[in-house]
């Protein structure tokens, strides 16, 4: 997909992208490089790096690893000015809440809450002390649409960054950091087959039939496909953009419709 874009928009910004080495993340980062961003981003194994980033070989859900990537940021780059939190997923089984141990919860929630906690912790404070920052957080529709066979976990744990990214927000607007969120419903990455693909193998199956059972749980998406990662992306810059500075505090859904409630 083509998205025209203003190679002059993000010229000067140091921009630091969670979870950016394939999907949604990738994509992010291919985005704000197109806006003549400068752009760090953590992975524990870096394959396939994008020329003109900047990479640091961490665990982000690791307190060790978060501390990583924030110091790096801060050293390489010398400040951050739009975190754009990309990270998340999930690697729990199928089988409803009990199926899920202690060390699925742990893994949940240190990979889609604390993992941007941290390092809103570690590098927001340089913000508030410039006046200006921008900051987006990836929750998701499952935050209202929990699909309960599969999902509890990752469900409960964007429900509360969701939460978490509405009450920063009033403390920093003041500050001059704006935050917002994007709620993005099924999106058309390499993680969708690896989650389908965990469906088949615990419900049996073929492939479509777990595509099918997630479109049920759903209630389907009323214009028939998932987003594309490079769509998801461009609303992720929009709000990082000069062109959204009246925008704060707010939740941006990107589902198709699959929310059918007002």
């Amino acid at each position: 997909m083509n998205i025209e874009v203003n190679s002059k928009e993000f010229a000067g910004k140091r921009v630091l992208v969670s979870g950016g080495t394939k999907g949604l993340g990738r994509a992010t980062i291919e985005r704000f490089l197109a806006g003549g961003a400068r752009v760090i981003t953590a992975a524990r194994t870096i394959k396939d790096p994008i020329e003109g980033v900047e990479y640091v070989q961490a665990d982000l859900t690791t307190t060790q690893g978060g501390e990583a990537l924030a110091k790096a940021a801060l050293e390489r780059l010398g400040g951050i000015d739009i975190l754009a939190h990309v990270i998340g997923g999930s690697a729990s089984p199928a089988g409803g809440f009990a199926a899920l141990t202690e060390d699925h919860w742990l893994a949940e929630l240190n990979l889609n809450l604390l993992a941007t906690v941290r390092l809103d912790r570690l590098l927001i404070p340089q913000m508030v002390e410039r006046g200006t920052g921008q900051v987006v957080h990836i929750t998701s529709i499952q935050s209202v649409l929990p699909l309960p066979d599969s999902t509890t976990g990752y469900a409960a744990a964007k429900a509360a960054l969701r939460t978490y990214s509405k009450s920063i927000s009033k403390e920093l607007g003041p500050k001059g950091v704006r935050v917002n969120s994007v709620s993005p419903g099924w999106i058309m990455t390499e993680a969708t087959a690896d989650f389908l693909e965990l469906l088949r193998s615990t419900n049996g199956g073929t492939t479509e039939d777990a595509r099918q059972s997630v479109l049920n749980a759903l209630g389907g998406i009323p214009i028939g496909r998932g987003a594309e990662p490079e769509e998801v992306a461009d609303l992720i810059a929009y709000l990082a953009s000069d062109r959204a500075t009246a925008i704060h505090g707010a939740e941006f859904i990107i589902d198709g419709g699959t929310i059918r409630t007002v």
